[in-house]
């Protein structure tokens, strides 16, 4: 378990400042806010389809049909008007996948504090005229509504690569997976805080909830503008780059002293021997070319792809399958983000005490593969269910927030490119892009494989995407494997 790494570690801790808990709380309340927003319009859909369709009228109204729809002017039926935000979902989530491969190259040329203030802030204004400025003028254009989603996505794609980038430059590889397993939450805690801003007004009607969660939203973008330090180098602290030396100096000796990088291999499989034009920000091309990003960027499209699914779909399903009521539904969701949070902690810590990633991502997918079966097959008890569900959370939520977190900023932080610290963003932005993709497309196929061949074909879509996550890490997977093997052999002989 290499526990003197542990103890070696708590040196480095102790170098940890009260800004680097402020830039922790900072980045994980302004992702939280962000996806506070996304939450926001998830909760207010079916009151928008009231508003859109004539049946919000014919209760408290004497109009005439053709009056009443050309008061609206936007669709005759609910199941339009449902079909259409379903829309909006796919163009937010293709925008938000476009947005990131462009924001982590504008991040990593730009100040990251400047670069995430502006989404932040941009991004309210353009939620409160799409939910708050059109209902108050009464004027409803699915073509406007459609833009602005676009550029919400467009906007909201800044936050999550700048965030990671702050905190990759203030965290160093000591505690990492713990640290981002702990900030990888913000999520939740942004879905949790949607739901409740939005349920406290939503009785003044739902514009109420779009002008409150845009208010603070803005608010946070301000705040971060004036108060988030991107770097420990802006207030003349040590950059981590001296920690992670003094990271891979202090652990040289339990390996018998090798100085053979194969024998070592601090980090995720870099591939010795060979060098990277060294500048200030690395190009879109060369982030790609960097050792693991590829193959952790397909794999996230997999896994995101599931991890998003059930949070657009899990609720609907448990209303769908169970004919539980729409409220409960909603609060036994909770619970899968709940596994998450515990899970991506828990595998973070052991991936630190392994000084790798891979394996423990590995036997956590294929322990997803079997709690995706079981919670296939869940009764119709809501205690049984919520406990697979927390389960599945665990194994599922767990290496999403991993690979989108941590493994990113290690990514991003690798040996081929000290010296040029400027590839966090693009890097974040390329993994976090290209899950984007994966969970885009995958909102339009659960759909389709649902209507066609039920919810057990949904689950068997869920095992194969996350045996391909598998699959698209595999050699990682193997290299880190027999280097812990080797590890624990020369331990073994020097013993």
């Amino acid at each position: 378990m290499a526990w003197p790494h542990i103890f070696q570690r708590g040196a480095l801790l102790s170098r940890f400042s009260h800004h680097h808990m402020v830039v922790f709380l900072l980045t994980f309340f302004s992702y939280s806010l962000l996806h506070a927003s996304r939450k926001t319009f998830s909760n207010v859909k079916v009151s928008i389809s009231k508003q859109w369709t004539p049946s919000a009228f014919n209760k408290s109204t004497e109009l005439l049909p053709m009056e009443i729809w050309s008061s609206n002017h936007l669709f005759p039926s609910a199941e339009e008007a449902t079909l259409f935000l379903g829309m909006l979902d796919t163009i937010f989530l293709f925008s938000y996948a476009v947005g990131l491969f462009i924001s982590g190259i504008v991040g990593d040329r730009l100040n990251l504090r400047w670069v995430l203030s502006f989404g932040m802030c941009s991004s309210a204004l353009v939620v409160f005229v799409f939910g708050t400025l059109t209902e108050w003028l009464h004027f409803y254009n699915k073509g406007l509504y459609c833009s602005l989603w676009i550029v919400n996505g467009l906007l909201q794609s800044t936050g999550w690569a700048c965030v990671v980038a702050v905190m990759g430059n203030w965290f160093g590889k000591a505690g990492r997976g713990v640290v981002f397993g702990l900030w990888s939450a913000c999520a939740s805690v942004g879905n949790i805080l949607g739901a409740c801003l939005a349920s406290s007004v939503l009785q003044y009607g739902y514009e109420y909830a779009f002008l409150v969660t845009a208010a603070v939203q803005f608010a946070g973008g301000i705040i971060i503008f004036f108060g988030l330090l991107v770097s420990p180098e802006e207030i003349g602290i040590p950059g981590i780059e001296t920690e992670d030396n003094f990271e891979e100096d202090s652990h040289r000796p339990l390996i018998n002293g090798a100085e053979n990088e194969d024998e070592a291999e601090p980090n995720y499989s870099i591939q010795e021997g060979s060098t990277l034009t060294q500048v200030k920000a690395i190009s879109f091309y060369q982030a790609c070319c960097l050792p693991g990003v590829i193959a952790y960027s397909l794999a996230y499209a997999c896994l995101k792809l599931v991890n998003y699914s059930f949070f657009f779909w899990l609720p609907f399903y448990l209303s769908n399958n169970f004919g539980w009521k729409e409220a409960e539904a909603d609060q036994l969701s909770i619970w899968y983000d709940v596994g998450g949070i515990i899970g991506g902690t828990l595998q973070g810590f052991i991936s630190d005490m392994l000084q790798k990633r891979a394996p423990v991502l590995a036997l956590s997918l294929l322990l997803a593969i079997g709690s995706l079966v079981g919670y296939s097959r869940s009764p119709n008890d809501k205690s049984i269910n919520a406990l697979l569900m927390a389960v599945t959370g665990f194994f599922i939520g767990g290496p999403s927030n991993m690979i989108s977190s941590a493994i990113s900023a290690d990514l991003g932080r690798q040996e081929l490119i000290q010296g040029s610290s400027e590839a966090l963003a693009t890097v974040t932005g390329i993994v976090d892009g290209t899950g984007s993709i994966g969970a885009a497309v995958g909102q339009y196929l659960v759909s389709l494989i649902q209507d066609n061949l039920g919810w057990m074909w949904v689950f068997y879509f869920f095992i194969l995407m996350t045996s391909c996550t598998v699959l698209f890490i595999s050699p990682l997977i193997v290299r880190e494997t027999c280097s812990l093997m080797q590890r624990r052999q020369t331990r073994v002989l020097n013993e």
